[in-house]
C-alpha cells in the first residue's frame, strides 16, 4: 500500500491518502484509493478503478466510481497515451485526459492535458527524480511538477500548489521498466 501525507495552497487541512493496486493480469490492475481530512477526521473521498496498459502503444485506459466528501457518487473514464522523445525511454512527450460524470450523466467535467516528462536515475545517490511541464488544454493555464523518490510538489502558473510526502513507488517502477501513471 502506498501512503502518503497531502496539503495544498488554498486548504487548512492535511489529508492521508491512501492507495493500493491489486494485479489482475500483467496488463490490468484495479485500484483503490482513499483519502482523510484531518480537520474533521473523515474521509473526503474512496476510488475504485479498473487500468488497463497497452504497452506496446506506451497508452493507459482506466474506468471507475469516485464517492466524495459530498455524498456525490461520479464516474470517470480516463487515459493516457505517452510518445518517447529520448532513445532511453526517461523523455516522453505525454498526452492525457480524463472524463468525470455524476450517476445520472448530466453533469460532465472534463481535462485534458500535454506533458512533457523527463525522469532522472539517480539524480543524487539512490535518489530518483521527475520532472514535468505541461499545459492544461480546458483551464488554459501551465503547471509544472517535480517529483522525489519521497515528494512531489506541484503548481501552476494561477498560483495553486499541492505538496504530498510519502514512500513513492512510482518511480522505483519506472526505473525497473514497468508502466506506470503518476496521476
Amino acid at each position: 500500500m502506498e501512503t502518503s501525507l497531502r496539503i495544498a495552497g488554498d486548504s487548512k487541512a492535511l489529508r492521508i491518502h491512501a492507495k493500493e493496486k491489486f494485479v489482475v493480469d500483467p496488463t490490468t490492475h484495479i485500484q483503490v484509493q482513499g483519502e482523510l481530512d484531518t480537520r474533521v477526521a473523515h474521509p473526503c473521498f474512496y476510488s475504485v478503478m479498473v487500468r488497463h496498459f497497452y504497452p506496446d502503444l506506451f497508452a493507459s485506459l482506466g474506468v471507475g466510481a469516485q464517492y466524495d466528501k459530498h455524498e456525490k457518487l461520479r464516474y470517470f473514464v480516463r487515459g493516457k497515451k505517452s510518445f518517447p522523445v529520448s532513445n532511453n525511454g526517461l523523455v516522453n512527450f505525454n498526452v492525457k485526459g480524463r472524463c468525470v460524470v455524476d450517476k445520472e450523466f448530466r453533469e460532465r467535467k472534463s481535462k485534458a492535458a500535454a506533458e512533457l516528462s523527463w525522469s532522472i536515475f539517480n539524480f543524487q545517490k539512490e535518489q530518483d527524480v521527475r520532472m514535468k511541464v505541461g499545459y492544461d488544454v480546458f483551464d488554459k493555464v501551465p503547471y509544472m511538477q517535480i517529483r522525489e523518490n519521497n515528494w512531489t510538489f506541484n503548481a501552476n502558473v494561477n498560483g495553486k500548489w499541492n505538496f504530498s510526502h510519502g514512500h513513492n513507488l512510482m518511480l522505483e517502477k519506472v526505473f525497473a521498466g514497468v508502466e506506470v501513471d503518476a496521476n
